[in-house]
């Protein structure tokens, strides 16, 4: 059944349909299998609740093809800046779509990474917030890593941490996206930049598949011992969001039909509340993770699941995951 046609089969009333929502994780790309640009997202913060800002998260998408390749990534910030521009026109809906950018630039070359971040901020000088580089690795092949190809513990080595040194004197952020074994990489990094704002994606990538297939229960008390001495680092941000891919396990993908919100929070809400309930709502905000998260739920029924979950707490926390913490954190305006 074709992607649309399946996610159309779940359609809900919309919970609070005017809470304030600042979505801080989406991609743009133009695949030959999979587009989503500017009309594919205006669609689906559109779909009845009250996006009113987004956060572009990089991708390896629209590269430069000509000069250095460290360079390459500079073409992405130049691509979302243009999507950028089309948004504020008015012409795609309410929404501010990329109101702030998340890009690439390879942390290894140390030093010279500085260039590359220097001309990220020429490409969009009231937009780019910082980068990501991707450090998602494992040794078993049934799990892909990342885009970037990184290899096992990068974020340890010395070229590296030399150039998040670099971030930290140009005061960007730092996105990361690691698998849930990887946490402590995390923890060493941040303690030894407690200058630079990071956040963590996806809940820090709980695995579902390969070996950790039909080990929820294990992975989750796992994860809860890997992200508590975090706890006391206030530097680290989380986003929850992101835990209905395929590499989490819940195979929602391979359903006859889509899940709703109701399912969605049975299977996953643990995550969520173990997060605000340790780091806060301060360090908390949700994200929709798409078009990734759109091979398993469509967008109106994810962000009625988190509204769900967050239903008994105050209006002030609520507006802080929906919103005011990723505003605050990527400086959206």
């Amino acid at each position: 059944m074709e992607s649309a046609q399946w996610l159309h089969q779940v359609r809900e009333e919309i919970i609070a349909p005017d809470l304030p929502i600042c979505d801080p994780h989406h991609h743009l790309w133009d695949h030959a299998q999979s587009r989503y640009l500017i009309d594919e997202i205006a669609a689906d913060v559109g779909d009845g609740h009250n996006v009113v800002s987004t956060v572009f998260m990089e991708c390896m998408s629209m590269y430069r093809t000509n000069g250095p390749s460290e360079m390459a990534p500079v073409g992405e910030t130049e691509f979302v800046q243009g999507i950028a521009a089309m948004s504020a026109s008015g012409a795609y809906g309410n929404a501010q779509i990329c109101a702030a950018i998340v890009g690439f630039a390879d942390l290894t070359l140390g030093e010279g990474v500085r260039a590359v971040l220097e001309a990220h901020i020429q490409a969009s000088p009231n937009r780019f917030r910082g980068i990501r580089h991707a450090t998602s690795w494992h040794e078993d092949k049934q799990i892909r890593n990342a885009h970037t190809r990184p290899t096992n513990k990068l974020s340890e080595t010395e070229a590296f941490r030399s150039g998040f040194g670099v971030l930290d004197d140009m005061n960007l952020s730092f996105d990361v996206w690691c698998f849930h074994e990887q946490i402590p990489e995390l923890v060493s990094l941040a303690t030894a930049f407690p200058g630079v704002t990071i956040v963590l994606d996806h809940f820090g990538g709980p695995l579902g598949i390969g070996p950790y297939k039909g080990r929820a229960d294990e992975v989750f008390s796992g994860w809860q011992d890997y992200v508590a001495p975090l706890a006391n680092l206030d530097n680290v941000h989380f986003k929850l969001g992101g835990i209905n891919m395929k590499v989490n396990g819940f195979d929602w993908h391979k359903r006859e039909s889509p899940p709703t919100s109701d399912q969605l929070v049975t299977a996953t809400r643990r995550y969520y509340d173990h997060c605000i309930d340790t780091f806060g709502v301060d360090r908390c905000m949700f994200e929709s993770n798409f078009p990734v998260d759109k091979d398993s739920c469509s967008y109106h029924v994810l962000y009625n699941a988190f509204k769900k979950i967050s239903q008994n707490l105050r209006g002030d926390e609520i507006a802080a995951l929906f919103h005011d913490t990723a505003v605050e954190v990527y400086g959206v305006e």
